[in-house]
């Protein structure tokens, strides 16, 4: 298992390295001089000259790149060009509502996902795996800002059940305010037993959540149904049911566990994906989190925060596929048994054939 750990962890890092190179490059030729977005359209050439200079911006490339990387291995990732501030200062205060929506999304898009996929695989072809296909087609096409405006509408104006936009309602700061112990407010409102701050930040979260965990969701669901109806097939099903188990045993404990390593692949990469995706979906619901961030970033054209941002994004869509390689092998040993396994080469000889 370390053997299969070690190799996956080498991969992902030289993947993140050529990442540098190629996302520096390309902030690098875009058509911008961020002295200016710095000092102001209307600062006078001396001042844009020493900032160039200050922030590093008149070196040679490789040597800018090589600063670079040397800031990321000590934690120095720049500073914001429009906040004035270190861009890990910015992550370190909007990171956690990101990752409190991200990890509600994607709790609900793989309990929905993988429940939905079992039921539609009982009885292919029928009325309710047709219904539960035509709604996970439907969460995996629809766009994220416009299932969010859907949602506001029918749940806001219509019904007027949920709240529309935050974090939190605003009053909630003088009635009963969060007390920060781990920053991310909805687990400190659990621990410091705020009931109302819970059951307040909960209601802004439902429609955030179901926003984001709709394309996933969708995915996981038509994952799980395939992989579903291929493990039903095997031999060993129909021998337990020849042995008279029954078919909720079968179902959910030895098919479903046998259709998961394909499951856990979908719900890693949509994981990743909904890192991004939950840019879209913060400024639909002004969350306070990244998206706010990356979205001011890229209008201002904010060299350092754009390749921090990305970097993030990167890092996380890597350490997703890391988690579902160790999943994948703890749930099946002949994947980390393959990988760690030496490879049999054949040589030719004069004689014949010969494997090594």
């Amino acid at each position: 298992m370390w053997r299969f750990f070690v190799s996956r962890l080498g991969s992902a890092l030289l993947v993140l390295l050529v990442l540098t190179v190629v996302v520096f490059t390309l902030t690098r030729i875009i058509p911008s001089d961020p002295a200016v977005v710095y000092a102001g359209p209307k600062a006078p050439p001396e001042e844009l000259e020493r900032i160039r200079e200050r922030l590093g911006f008149d070196r040679p490339l490789p040597v800018q790149y090589l600063s670079y990387l040397g800031g990321l291995l000590t934690g120095d990732w720049g500073d914001s060009l429009s906040t004035r501030r270190p861009v890990l200062m910015e992550f370190a205060v909007r990171l956690p509502a990101t990752l409190e929506l991200l990890v509600a999304a994607m709790v609900l898009a793989l309990l929905l996902g993988v429940v939905l996929g079992v039921i539609a695989a009982r009885r292919p072809g029928g009325l309710t795996d047709g219904v539960i296909r035509f709604l996970a087609i439907g969460g995996i096409s629809m766009p994220a800002f416009w299932l969010g405006l859907l949602l506001q509408v029918v749940f806001v104006g219509w019904l007027g059940i949920l709240p529309a936009t935050g974090q939190f309602s605003k009053e909630l700061a003088y009635i009963s305010p969060v007390t920060p112990v781990t920053g991310f407010a909805l687990f400190d409102a659990m621990i410091t037993g705020n009931v109302v701050a819970l059951s307040d930040g909960v209601a802004h979260l439902i429609l955030p959540a179901i926003t984001l965990a709709a394309y996933p969701a969708g995915l996981i669901a038509r994952m799980t149904r395939a992989s579903m109806l291929e493990v039903q097939s095997q031999d060993y099903i129909f021998t337990a049911q020849a042995y008279g188990l029954r078919q909720r045993l079968i179902r959910w404990r030895l098919a479903l566990r046998n259709a998961l390593p394909p499951t856990l692949t979908v719900t890693g990469l949509s994981a990743a994906y909904a890192l991004t995706g939950t840019f879209f979906v913060e400024v639909v619901f002004n969350w306070p989190g990244i998206g706010q961030f990356a979205v001011n970033a890229m209008l201002s054209v904010d060299y350092p925060s754009i390749l921090a941002i990305t970097m993030l994004g990167a890092v996380g869509y890597l350490l997703a596929n890391l988690l579902v390689d160790l999943a994948q092998a703890r749930i099946d040993p002949r994947i980390r048994i393959s990988a760690s396994r030496p490879r049999r080469t054949r040589m030719r000889t004069p004689e014949g054939s010969l494997t090594a």
